[in-house]
């Protein structure tokens, strides 16, 4: 009925990714390579007419011939082959906003390929992608919670695209999404605490999602609108996977009461916290992280009943007309160098997916927090997450407070 609980067994840094397995996931095998064409070496060869001596001054100078063609094509190759980096790529980007710019920054210096770029939320970006069909503004989808992803994959929007470091990336990672985008990072959804606050209204510390629908709590926490936020639809599937879909609605009902505010995007309820404005902001455990180190009178936790987890995706838009650009950007995007620019530039403190990438001291481990089973391939399913979020609006969002 619930979601079983187990010890979370993400390896602490590098080193120990070889030797960690994640048993608590649920396992399958890698996907099938699906191997984009293209990406075999050429082999160019001198025709055999231009090695051969000819006796003849014909001879000769059909060999001359044959050699300046053949100095001509392989001059047009190495100027085709120093041009391919140019131009540029445009990145459907949703992870914290600095992160985007250290993306927009950095990529052109490592290869020469201009970003534009759209920071949108989860939600927002695929609802753009559904908006724009085959008629795509965008040729790569960076971040933003797996769910979203899956649906994009399913509903022929995106494609797996495997990636050189596909090997290097933690299995766990790959075997939770089992090949329906390439994972970039993982977070765990908790709360960003003003223990201030709560301490001036007299209210404990919570420690349950059913403590946050004490009345006491009215008007005093933040969620994340599931609507345009992967953020807020990971909750609703991380009850709905402890407690059973109707016992996880009535505790979306009460919780609903206390809300002060629903936002459009994950990061925010950690900065109503951080500012004062509420005592609960429910969000990613990692953007808790990043308003703590502003210096926001917050602390952050995870109910001890358990809670959900995302990875974090990063997928090539099937309809691009800028593929390898695209290909060029996922194939940067996982190096440990554009990695580590989450917390050295961009404010954000994931678990990286590339196994040869430090993860931040500062990063939330799963090991200290009591994470669930998520099934990230049924609760990413277009039928159960557009119904999830379907439902929530029509039966959580209108009710009085």
């Amino acid at each position: 009925m619930g979601a079983g609980l187990g010890a979370p067994g993400f390896p602490v840094d590098h080193q120990d990714a070889a030797r960690h397995r994640l048993s608590w996931i649920p396992l399958r095998r890698d996907p099938a390579a699906a191997r984009c064409s293209g990406r075999g070496t050429s082999v160019h060869r001198i025709p055999a007419s231009a090695t051969q001596r000819g006796s003849s001054s014909e001879g000769g100078i059909r060999v001359r011939k044959v050699t300046v063609v053949v100095l001509a094509l392989v001059l047009a190759s190495l100027g085709a082959a120093s041009a391919a980096p140019a131009g540029k790529v445009t990145v459907l980007c949703s992870p914290n906003p600095a992160w985007c710019d250290a993306v927009k920054a950095e990529f052109p210096k490592a290869t020469g390929i201009q970003v534009d770029f759209v920071r949108l939320s989860s939600g927002e970006s695929l609802a753009r992608l559904r908006a724009e069909g085959q008629n795509p503004s965008f040729d790569v989808w960076f971040g933003g919670t797996g769910d979203p992803h899956i649906v994009a994959n399913e509903g022929g929007l995106t494609e797996f695209y495997r990636p050189k470091a596909w090997d290097d990336l933690r299995p766990e990672f790959r075997e939770a999404v089992a090949g329906k985008y390439i994972p970039l990072y993982a977070g765990i959804l908790g709360w960003a605490l003003n223990e201030r606050l709560l301490k001036e209204k007299n209210l404990p510390v919570p420690r349950t999602w059913k403590d946050i629908a004490d009345p006491r709590y009215r008007g005093l926490i933040a969620y994340p609108n599931p609507n345009t936020s992967g953020t807020g639809y990971t909750m609703i599937a991380t009850l709905v996977q402890i407690y059973g879909e109707q016992a996880a609605f009535d505790l979306l009902k009460a919780v609903h009461k206390n809300v002060a505010e629903y936002t459009r995007s994950g990061a925010a309820p950690g900065q109503l916290a951080g500012r004062g404005e509420v005592a609960v902001g429910i969000t990613f455990i990692h953007d808790a992280v990043d308003q703590v180190l502003k210096g926001f009178p917050i602390t952050y936790n995870a109910p001890s009943d358990g809670t959900g987890y995302e990875i974090g995706g990063l997928s090539l838009v099937k309809a691009t007309r800028n593929r390898a650009n695209a290909i060029a950007f996922i194939e940067w995007a996982l190096t440990p160098e554009a990695q580590m620019l989450a917390a050295s530039q961009g404010q954000s403190y994931q678990i990286p997916s590339n196994s040869k990438t430090p993860i931040p001291s500062i990063a939330p481990r799963f090991q200290a927090f009591k994470v669930i089973k998520y099934d990230f391939l049924k609760y990413g399913s277009a039928a159960v997450r557009d119904g999830l979020v379907k439902k929530w609006t029509a039966e959580v969002f209108p009710l009085p407070k």
